[in-house]
């Protein structure tokens, strides 16, 4: 069993930064391509690179780096969907989703390092027990913030409906994720002095 880094290196910094990038870009893809929205609401990459965080940085890193942007995004800082921000964006209907990132990339990166040379079949059930995750976190907190502070009345099994309009789309990009994150993650141990640090050796 390896430990655990405690102080941060300056690949851990560029990462986490990179990441935290990566992920206001994404929010924003339809800056650049308006017609990729579902009745009117945004599409996002956000799910993909939160899942992608987790598996190539790790629980630790990865969680930070959605950490970063979420606050980087309270802090007045235009990286939320559609160039918002503001803490009102997280007590909002979509903030759930944003919140859920922290949590996927952590489980996703918790699920890959538990093995000491993780397979593909572990790259693919941590993306898709990601997004499991941001599903489950962000559905139910939209639900919970239309009906209880936002004063939008809306039923359990419609926020669900709405939410299977991007179901599609999101099962294609975190099975791309799950495949090819493995060639990604070992790249990166080859050519950096960055390693992930394994919670468990097999």
């Amino acid at each position: 069993m390896t430990t655990r880094k405690s102080k941060f290196s300056a690949i851990d910094i560029s990462y986490v930064g990179m990441f935290a990038a990566l992920m206001a870009i994404g929010a924003n893809i339809t800056s650049w391509a308006p017609f990729l929205q579902v009745a009117g609401v945004p599409l996002s990459m956000g799910p993909f690179i939160a899942i992608l965080a987790g598996l190539l940085l790790g629980s630790r890193l990865g969680a930070i780096s959605m950490l970063v942007y979420m606050l980087v995004g309270i802090a007045g800082a235009p990286v939320f969907a559609q160039f918002k921000s503001g803490f009102a964006v997280i007590t909002g209907g979509t903030g759930g989703f944003i919140l859920s990132y922290i949590a996927t990339a952590f489980i996703a990166g918790l699920i890959v390092e538990r093995k000491a040379k993780p397979a593909l079949s572990t790259f693919m059930l941590a993306s898709f027990v990601g997004i499991f995750t941001i599903y489950f976190i962000g559905t139910n907190y939209m639900y919970l913030s239309l009906n209880f502070w936002l004063e939008v009345e809306m039923a359990y099994a419609t926020a669900w409906k709405v939410m299977t309009w991007f179901a599609v789309k999101d099962i294609a990009f975190t099975a791309l994720g799950g495949f090819i994150a493995p060639r990604i993650y070992y790249a990166l141990q080859k050519t950096s002095s960055y390693r992930i640090q394994s919670n468990k050796a097999s």
